[in-house]
Parts: C-alpha cells; sequence; structure tokens
C-alpha cells in the first residue's frame, strides 16, 4: 500500500507508474509555473494526480492529492522548499486564537502543497484557510469512544482528539536537511463521515473519512486493504499519515 493506493492508484512497479502517468497525462490540464508546469489529473472519485513537468518536458515528480471536504484555520509562517523544485510545502501552526500569531495557535505542523508554486508570492505571517488530506500510512479503528478507551492501557494515553506533527522529529541525514521538515502527523480523531470511493480509472476501492482531531477537521484517506471492517461514523480511528494540503482563502 502506498500514498497513490489510498486514493485508489495501485502500483506495484516501475512500470506500472509508467503506464498509469501514460494513460492520465492525455485527460490532465497544465498549469504553466516558473519551473515548469502541473499537469493535473482529476478522478471523479475525488483523487488527484499533480505529475510535474520540467521546462525540459519531462516529468520530475508526481504527488496525489484528495480534494475533500475538510476545512481547517492555520497560520503559516515559511514555505519548506525541497530538492525537486516543483515541490515544496508550509509550516504552520493550527487554530491560531489571535490573528497573525501563529503561536497562539495549538501546535505547529506542516503539510505539502501539490500546488506549490502556483501559490508565490506569499507573505509571512499568513492566516489562511485549507483544506488538508491524510494519506494512510498506519491505521487503528475503533467501534466508538469508549471502545479507544478501554484499549489505552499503557502510557502515554492519548486523547480522543490529538496530533502529534511527527514530521517535525526527523533525524535530518544532513545540515541541508534539517531545514526541510517532512509533512508527517501521527493522530486520533472522530469519524464524522465515511464515504466507500471506487477509483474511476483503476475501479480500486479507497474509503474517505471526514474526522474532527484536536485543531479541526482532517480528510483522511485509505486504501480499502487497511481495514478488516469498514469504518463507521462516530467510530475512532487513529493514524500515521502524509499530510498534503491545498490553501482555500487567505485573509
Amino acid at each position: 500500500m502506498s500514498n497513490f493506493s489510498d486514493i485508489g492508484f495501485s502500483i506495484n512497479s516501475d512500470e506500472e507508474f509508467q503506464e498509469l502517468l501514460e494513460k492520465t497525462y492525455p485527460d490532465s490540464t497544465s498549469i504553466k509555473v516558473k519551473d515548469g508546469a502541473y499537469a493535473v489529473y482529476a478522478d471523479e472519485s475525488g483523487g488527484e494526480l499533480w505529475m510535474q513537468i520540467s521546462n525540459e518536458q519531462t516529468c520530475i515528480g508526481v504527488n496525489p492529492h484528495y480534494k475533500g471536504k475538510s476545512r481547517r484555520k492555520v497560520c503559516l509562517t515559511r514555505m519548506v522548499e525541497r530538492p525537486n523544485p516543483l515541490d515544496g510545502g508550509f509550516y504552520c501552526w493550527a487554530a491560531p486564537a489571535n490573528k497573525l500569531d501563529p503561536q497562539s495557535g495549538l501546535y505547529p505542523f506542516v503539510f505539502d502543497a501539490p500546488d506549490f508554486r502556483i501559490l508565490e508570492p506569499f507573505y509571512f505571517p499568513a492566516d489562511v484557510e485549507i483544506q488538508l488530506t491524510a494519506f494512510a500510512q498506519q491505521v487503528q479503528l475503533f467501534e466508538s469512544e469508549a471502545a479507544f478507551a478501554a484499549e489505552e492501557t499503557t502510557e502515554p494515553k492519548f486523547a480522543v482528539q490529538s496530533f502529534i506533527p511527527s514530521g517535525l522529529f526527523a533525524d535530518a541525514e544532513s545540515e541541508e536537511e534539517a531545514g526541510r521538515p517532512e509533512a508527517y502527523g501521527f493522530f486520533t480523531g472522530i469519524i464524522k463521515q465515511v464515504e466507500r470511493k471506487r477509483n474511476a480509472l483503476t475501479r480500486h476501492i479507497f474509503y474517505a473519512l471526514l474526522v474532527e482531531t484536536l485543531g479541526g477537521e482532517i480528510d483522511v484517506v485509505a486504501d480499502a486493504a487497511f481495514f478488516d471492517q469498514p469504518p463507521v461514523v462516530n467510530g475512532v480511528i487513529q493514524a500515521e499519515c502524509w499530510l498534503s494540503g491545498q490553501i482555500i482563502t487567505r485573509s
């Protein structure tokens, strides 16, 4: 399972990945930016592929995204650059209490933005509303808050709504990488909506959940293979995820 299979694009080899790009590129929408272009394939399920095309017309990367329902307020404090010129994200604080005051927020975290280069220029700090998708890497479900509390028998115990910005704690391999925190989070939240999705291109099934966690809503997408039983509304999910977000409005 992978970030791609979390939205129904199951890929098991380089050949299958190349085949996927060849199928989706002709139906993509091109968006020109300074360092090349994004070719965006939007599946009917809500899953998206953001192909990164260099000025030399070669594909230099692909990011998945899911256009979900979540909306949350954050205060951006800086861009997070990546080695790939069309990659990047933002360092921010969740749910700031005061205008343009990031540290009045609940916690810092980083999210990657599939449309990173479209958003320039930017001035910080910046209060924005984002749609945030968590691509599941590890998942545990509980049928209710009571079931979750019963399982919490070891220390430290997690609140039913909690968020740990695990990508901020990763060890950097070099001084160059030290300034590039990763877009990962470990969180617990209450499932508010459950949708069983079918990728229109591949016909593979995945789940899209709207979850309420500390700091606001988050869309969670997960390969159906994660679950022995389907997720349920008012159940609890605990997950380690990669975070992909898009800015909806700026203040």
